[in-house]
Order: C-alpha cells, then sequence, then structure tokens
C-alpha cells in the first residue's frame, strides 16, 4: 500500500511538472502557428479587393497552403523522430515565419498562389510533430486532455486573429502600406522569435530532462516503455507497412473530411458575418465568439474521452453535432442566428479533435507512428484545400453561403459515418490488440 502511495505521488508530481514545463510552450507555438495560417481570412476583407480576386481564386489560395504541406508532411515528422523536435520545430517556425511575413508582398494572382504553397511547404510536419512529441512525455490514459490543451490553441488562434488582425487592418495607410499588408508583416514576428527561443529552451525527450528528479525521471521513462512493449508485444510496424494499415487509412479518411467542415468555416467566417451589415473591427470581433465557445466542447470531450477510456462514440456524436451546427447555419442565412449555429459546429468539430488524436498511438510507435500520424494529418489537411475552393466556388455561383455550409455539414456528418463504421479497430483497446495479432501472423 505504502509503495503504490509513493508511486502515485510520484506519478502526479512529474505530470504535473511535465505539464507546466512543456504544454505553454507547445500551446503558444500551436497558437502562432495557426494565426500565420489563417489570417489570410481577415485580410481578405481588403486584400482581395486590392488585388482583384474573386471568391474562388482567393479559396484556391488559401487552400493551396495544404499541398506544400501535404508534399513534406511525411518526410518533415521522419526527419523530426531522427534530430530530435527542438531542432526541427525550431526549423519549422522560423522558416514558416519568414515566408509568411513574404505574403505582404503579393501583387497578384500567381504571387499569392506561390507564397501560400511554400508557407504550407515550411510549416508541414509541425502540428504532427507537436502529436508525436507529446507521446515522448504522457502516457496514453493522459493524451485526450493533453491534445486538447494541444487544441485550444485552435478556437484561441482564430479569436486572437479575428480581432488583433481587425485592429491590424485599420493601420491602412500608414508608412504607405495598405492594413492587410501590416497584418502578415506585423503576425510574422512572433513565429521567428518563438522558433529561436524554442531552440533553447525546449526538451526532446524525459531521460534528457534535467528539470525532473532522478525518481520522476525514471517513472515517467519506465511506464512510457512499458506502453510501447504493450503496443509492440503483438507486432512492430515499419513506417512503411503503417501507411498501408486499414486503422490509418481509415483514420485519413476521417480526418479529411472532419478538416473540410473545419476549414471551410474558418477562412471564410469574416466573410460570412460581414454579411450581417458589421464594420470590419465589429466583424473580427463578432467572429472570434463561435471559437471561444468551440473551446468548451474541446475541454469537455477531452475530460470525458479520458474519464471513460472512450474514443470512437465520443467522435462520433462529436461529429453530428458539427455537422448540425452547420446545417443550421445554412438554414439561417445572413443573421445573427446563424452565429448560434456556427458556435454548436464549432464545439462539436474542436471537440472531436480530442477523441481523434490519441487514437494512433494506441496501436502504433517509433517511426511506424511518427509516419502514419504525418500521413493522417496530411490527408486530413488536404481539406484545407477543398473545403475554401470547393465553398469559395459555391459562393461565386450562388451569391450565396448557403448552399456552401450545407456542403461543409455533409463533410462533418460523414466523418461520423466513416468512424461508425470503419473506426471500431483505431478507437477500441480489444480491437486494435486483435488486428495487431493478426497482422504479426501475417
Amino acid at each position: 500500500m505504502a509503495a503504490a502511495e509513493a508511486t502515485s505521488a510520484i506519478e502526479r508530481r512529474t505530470i504535473a511538472k511535465v505539464s507546466w514545463r512543456l504544454l505553454p510552450l507547445v500551446a503558444l507555438a500551436y497558437c502562432i502557428a495557426y494565426i500565420d495560417r489563417s489570417n489570410i481570412s481577415v485580410a481578405s476583407l481588403t486584400m482581395n479587393k486590392d488585388l482583384g480576386f474573386s471568391a474562388y481564386i482567393y479559396g484556391w489560395g488559401a487552400g493551396i497552403f495544404f499541398f506544400g504541406y501535404f508534399l513534406f508532411e511525411i518526410p518533415s515528422n521522419l526527419i523530426l523522430e531522427k534530430i530530435g523536435a527542438r531542432i526541427w520545430i525550431a526549423r519549422i517556425m522560423i522558416t514558416w515565419g519568414i515566408i509568411s511575413g513574404f505574403t505582404a508582398l503579393v501583387t497578384g494572382t500567381t504571387s499569392f498562389l506561390i507564397i501560400r504553397f511554400l508557407l504550407g511547404a515550411a510549416e508541414a510536419g509541425f502540428f504532427p510533430g507537436m502529436i508525436l512529441y507529446l507521446t515522448y512525455w504522457f502516457p496514453a490514459e493522459y493524451r485526450g486532455r493533453v491534445i486538447s490543451t494541444l487544441f485550444i490553441a485552435q478556437p484561441v488562434a482564430n479569436a486572437v486573429a479575428s480581432i488583433a488582425s481587425s485592429a491590424i487592418l485599420d493601420m491602412d495607410g500608414m508608412l504607405g502600406v495598405r492594413g492587410w499588408q501590416w497584418i502578415f508583416i506585423i503576425e510574422a514576428i512572433p513565429a521567428v522569435l518563438l522558433g529561436l527561443a524554442i531552440f533553447r529552451i525546449m526538451t526532446d525527450r524525459p531521460g534528457h530532462a534535467e528539470w525532473l528528479a532522478d525518481d520522476e525521471r525514471s517513472w515517467l521513462q519506465t511506464r512510457l516503455d512499458g506502453e510501447s512493449r504493450q503496443v509492440e508485444g503483438t507486432g512492430r510496424m515499419t513506417w512503411i507497412q503503417a501507411l498501408a494499415d486499414p486503422r490509418v487509412v481509415a483514420l485519413s479518411l476521417i480526418y479529411l473530411m472532419s478538416v473540410t467542415a473545419n476549414y471551410g468555416v474558418v477562412f471564410f467566417m469574416p466573410q460570412i458575418v460581414k454579411g450581417i451589415g458589421l464594420s470590419n473591427m465589429m466583424t473580427g470581433i463578432v467572429s472570434s465568439g463561435p471559437y471561444i465557445i468551440g473551446t468548451i466542447g474541446l475541454i469537455a470531450w477531452g475530460w470525458s474521452s479520458d474519464r471513460n477510456k472512450e474514443r470512437r462514440w465520443h467522435l462520433i456524436t462529436a461529429s453530428v453535432v458539427g455537422a448540425l451546427g452547420l446545417a443550421f447555419a445554412g438554414w439561417s442565412g445572413a443573421s445573427y442566428w446563424a452565429l448560434l449555429g456556427m458556435s454548436a459546429a464549432t464545439v462539436g468539430i474542436y471537440g472531436s479533435r480530442a477523441a481523434f488524436w490519441p487514437m494512433p498511438s494506441l496501436f502504433l510507435t517509433g517511426s511506424a507512428a511518427a509516419s502514419a500520424i504525418a500521413m493522417i494529418n496530411a490527408v486530413g489537411n488536404l481539406g484545407g484545400y477543398f473545403g475554401p475552393v470547393i465553398v469559395g466556388w459555391i459562393k461565386d455561383s450562388t451569391q450565396s453561403f448557403q448552399a456552401g455550409l450545407y456542403f461543409l455539414a455533409a463533410c462533418s456528418l460523414m466523418a461520423g459515418v466513416i468512424t461508425f463504421f470503419a473506426a471500431r479497430a483505431a478507437g477500441d483497446p480489444a480491437a486494435i490488440a486483435r488486428a495487431n495479432a493478426a497482422a504479426a501472423a501475417e
């Protein structure tokens, strides 16, 4: 009994230390990354007119980011696994910060598309690298809550970007620079500075953590090594085998549908809200509301999923909530009721992440986990292309966002449907054990 109590005390102390040391840094980095990825949505309020972009061309530029992201995602994550997160995450942040700043120099369609593609290539590997990095530090039972903490950065970033970017947009004409150009210049600086900070202070693995006591470091490493042996006990996959695993393919399709719904909202939210008849500044403030509310779903789903040790039904429920919210927003038209629908949509979409991302580490470790997480994220983030392009095309064709929102609702619903039929072996520990045993026997 005394030994168990001592172990429990070490566990609480260690997880608390690791959480306070790593999670604020990781969440801040992701917040900045997301701002640099999505600040184009506010910039578009004046940039599109200045550069003569239609909704379709803007959607192309917003979405082509994810082609660069897709092409370099897996190589980037495998490099991170080899050389460590500290060096590689720092490299990613500094590179994307510089390229994001160059967005202020675009003069037309061609330069716009090139810069957005390069920004995606520069950022490739950041998010799956962070997911992989957290598996190095947190046992499986904590990952739903930990990933929720990481994802809090997403709605916070959207809210901050909506308000801050709208304020910066009002700097139009200062020093002869347009407001939308100031957005890219000013918001690129934090990425470069934080990249330099990460290079100095990030710790790659628990074995290198001098800020943990010897007993804390020993407990954490023993716990994580034991979980890895349990996963590998029924068969260790290479990174190439992991890419062809049916569970990885299913998770990639689920994430593709969910991300399509998400980015269709992210890149057009300010334009949808603007349709109510608000000023640029009020558009930014009002657009931040649904993202703030979305954090409720994120925290609630992460807590519930960890507490019940269940992922699949949490993911299905969240996807359905997202679909209903988007459908209601489309039905409501350009009104404040649409904001209620958008809020429900963000609760569901963000809530789904807390149940989804712990799934790969339930049956993968090492380079197999690195490649699979990268592929899931790479395929899923192609939705960041499809969502804006299709919604932009629908908007140009119908002069309304209504049908586009119905399309996004269908995507979120499809994520739930695929999860119901295809993700049993990705979210259920018993099914994982059976699937790994079958793979090992082949």
